[in-house]
């Protein structure tokens, strides 16, 4: 559910703060006065430590209206796996392949030889059995265990909270087509781990212009997306390859494929890529300076847009003041991979290096 803007800031006095619904507020007496935010923090919150967490504690207040940005997410029963078979070594091994390539995102992880001793292993990573929604046999797999092993070996771990996916296609196909279609794009996504809704969402204008990505992102914030997933094409005929473009908040990627290649080249662009457990795939902590925020909302948008780079685990701000904030941004690759990660976004330009640490300008649009 997304919620208004939950306000601007008032001072009262010296000594009190309150927060308004309405960026107009009536009665207004004429001893209020509005400050802009650094007076506020600075006047209140006198110690930088202090001032800091004030001014989370503000953002998280305004990111509450700042759906537009917000990279939601949506969690994934990556170890809760359908059972084929009973509960035998051969099947609890292919159910291991299946976790293996969601936990991953990566379909070569099934047969992946560096990951082979998982598989082979399979029966010491159970933690339960059950049934799933439809009363079919599954097997829970120790999640921490697991994603233990697969980083010793060297391997990324998709992160359980995953882009949800709008998928749209373009022309809208006839009823049993769209049905059709839909439980082949459910059954891939479920496979590799990605969470998706296939909606009539509108691509074009009133005068049937395609829309930017910016445009794209916008309405798919309305129904929750994070991401845009648009095929174009006629999913009914046999072998038809569709046109696919996957939307986000920072790129936009294309290709071409049948009804399937539009889910695996989706993952394949969000997961966290196999480089032999290279540096660029660990996480690193980073300082990131962004110029240009000007008001809370900013702050809040910076802050989202952090958070939801690919790859990034969390983004706290450490150090404002004025229209400069500095946030602690644990990210895969590290300050290389927030370059990557950024460049397409559209708001963020790299404007240098300050005491080596990245800064960037923030162009609101």
């Amino acid at each position: 559910m997304h919620h208004r803007a939950c306000g601007i800031v008032h001072v009262l006095s010296a000594g009190s703060v309150s927060v308004r619904p309405d960026s107009q507020p009536k009665g207004m007496r004429a001893n209020q006065t509005i400050f802009p935010w650094p007076a506020v923090y600075s006047m209140l919150l006198p110690k930088p430590r202090h001032a800091c967490d004030f001014l989370r504690a503000l953002v998280g207040l305004l990111c509450c209206g700042v759906c537009a940005v917000c990279w939601a997410g949506r969690p994934v029963r990556v170890y809760e796996v359908d059972l084929k078979g009973g509960q035998t070594p051969a099947a609890l091994q292919e159910a291991m392949r299946v976790a293996l390539v969601r936990a991953t995102g990566r379909r070569e992880s099934a047969d992946d030889p560096v990951l082979g001793i998982l598989v082979a292993n399979a029966a010491m990573y159970v933690k339960a059995y059950t049934s799933g929604p439809r009363g079919e046999s599954q097997v829970v797999f120790d999640s921490a265990a697991l994603e233990r092993a697969i980083t010793s070996a060297g391997r990324p771990v998709w992160e359980r909270d995953r882009p949800f996916t709008l998928v749209v296609l373009s022309p809208a196909p006839p009823r049993p087509a769209e049905e059709a279609a839909r439980t082949s794009l459910e059954q891939v996504a479920t496979e590799r781990g990605l969470p998706i809704s296939l909606v009539p969402l509108a691509v074009t204008d009133a005068s049937g212009n395609e829309l930017g990505r910016d445009a794209v992102m916008q309405v798919a914030q309305r129904y929750g997306g994070d991401a845009v997933l648009l095929g174009r094409g006629d999913p009914s005929i046999a072998g038809a390859q569709l046109q696919w473009t996957l939307f986000t908040h920072y790129t936009s990627e294309s290709w071409t494929g049948p009804l399937e290649a539009g889910i695996n080249g989706s993952v394949d662009n969000l997961a966290p890529p196999v480089q032999g457990g290279s540096l660029a795939d660990s996480e690193v902590s980073a300082v990131v300076q962004i110029d240009g925020l000007n008001n809370l909302t900013d702050y809040a948008v910076a802050e989202r847009l952090l958070e939801g780079m690919p790859g990034a685990r969390h983004a706290n701000v450490i150090e404002a003041r004025g229209s400069t904030a500095s946030f602690d941004v644990t990210v895969r690759g590290g300050v290389e991979g927030i370059d990557h990660a950024l460049a397409g976004s559209g708001k963020f330009v790299r404007a240098g290096a300050s005491d080596s640490h990245p800064v960037f300008q923030y162009r609101p649009q």
